[in-house]
């Protein structure tokens, strides 16, 4: 049975979770949620980010773990009233003072037989004499039969239960929402801006009978590997075991290209004069250096980060360089800037900004250029 909604981004799926806990925290609406999506697109992560921002305490069930009587609680014999009573399990929320998220993860792999149960935190927000917290929000998520996971398919009296988000991996939602904001390694960054096709994979390796594809988690994989293993030739093995053959190879290919040619921190210690001649020649080199400026942005950084980064449109201008009037040293000025800028009022350094002559230079170019 497809899911018959709206496809959207992992970021649009967490802004409709964002209007959703806000509108049952004041009272407007109280509903329970389903994130539908293949394996390795971020529910879990959508889910964390949730309460992380919003303070809420978070009981995340795996259903494929648990059997309906570990929902129901144990049942205690109270000698006095003469009937037996239900302890309910410390794995759902209590404490009506605190906001909650309840994550009901891998909801369609259940077994059958625990559904009934869930039907009635879903629509009930009780189990037997247990009543969910009124701050209590309710996200459940899974995957379908045609993700070539284990899944049941679910039935109209669960799905009715639900309001239903269909996730697809989506490159650019990926690395303003995710990549960047968790500083994944540059390289990683870069080469998913320039081959945003090999984000997700599943759909082709599920044609092509492969085991592995590339999927949004399996990069966040690449992005640690790449720091945590020094040995290139085991390193290339365990990125090739984790995004396949064909993409391990592509991407490894990039990644020496990148680790050759962006020197990021030294960069920031450099004087101007010298720092010209340490721009990557390359796209990706070029890519991998904003990703890696701005994760590099602290307090300490800001100001040299943006005076390196208002140098790259002039880079055709200022150096012998010839390859560098080919690239579109222009835009991906103006893109380092919006995830810097982004970055800045996060940390609230944007003061940094006011005082800077580079960027003030930047800014009255593109005003002369129209393009302000």
């Amino acid at each position: 049975m497809s899911v018959n909604t709206t496809a959207v981004s992992a970021g649009q799926a967490l802004e409709a979770l964002r209007t959703g806990f806000a509108a049952q925290a004041g009272g407007q609406m109280t509903v329970s949620w389903m994130l539908h999506g293949r394996p390795g697109i971020g529910k879990t992560q959508i889910v964390q980010q949730l309460a992380t921002e919003t303070g809420a305490a978070l009981f995340d069930l795996r259903l494929t773990t648990i059997e309906p009587q570990d929902l129901r609680g144990l049942p205690f014999y109270d000698h006095e009233a003469k009937r037996t009573v239900w302890y309910p399990p410390q794995d759902l929320p209590f404490d009506p003072m605190r906001p909650a998220i309840l994550f009901l993860d891998e909801l369609t792999a259940a077994a059958p037989m625990l559904q009934p149960t869930v039907y009635g935190l879903l629509q009930e927000r009780k189990v037997g004499q247990y009543v969910l917290p009124a701050s209590t929000f309710i996200v459940a998520a899974g995957n379908t039969v045609e993700d070539g996971a284990i899944a049941y398919e679910m039935g109209t009296a669960l799905s009715d239960r639900l309001v239903h988000l269909s996730l697809r991996a989506e490159a650019g939602d990926w690395i303003e929402n995710f990549a960047v904001p968790r500083g994944l390694h540059p390289a990683v960054t870069a080469f998913i801006r320039t081959r945003p096709d090999l984000l997700d994979t599943t759909q082709d390796a599920l044609r092509k009978g492969l085991m592995i594809a590339c999927t949004p988690r399996s990069w966040e994989r690449v992005s640690t590997l790449l720091g945590a293993v020094p040995d290139k030739a085991l390193r290339d093995v365990l990125i090739a075991g984790t995004l396949g053959e064909a993409a391990a190879a592509e991407f490894i290919l990039i990644a020496e290209d990148i680790a050759a040619t962006v020197q990021a921190n030294a960069m920031l210690e450099a004087a101007q004069k010298e720092r010209l001649d340490m721009y990557p020649a390359s796209l990706h080199g070029l890519t991998a250096l904003v990703y890696a400026l701005v994760t590099l942005t602290d307090e300490t950084t800001i100001t040299p980060v943006i005076e390196v980064m208002a140098e790259i449109r002039l880079l055709a201008e200022r150096t012998n360089r010839p390859g560098f009037a080919a690239l579109p040293l222009g835009e991906l000025t103006t893109y380092g800037f919006e995830l810097l800028i982004d970055k800045a009022l996060t940390l609230g350094l944007q003061e940094a900004f006011r005082d800077s002559k580079p960027y003030a230079a930047y800014v009255a170019d593109r005003e002369a250029a129209g393009l302000a």
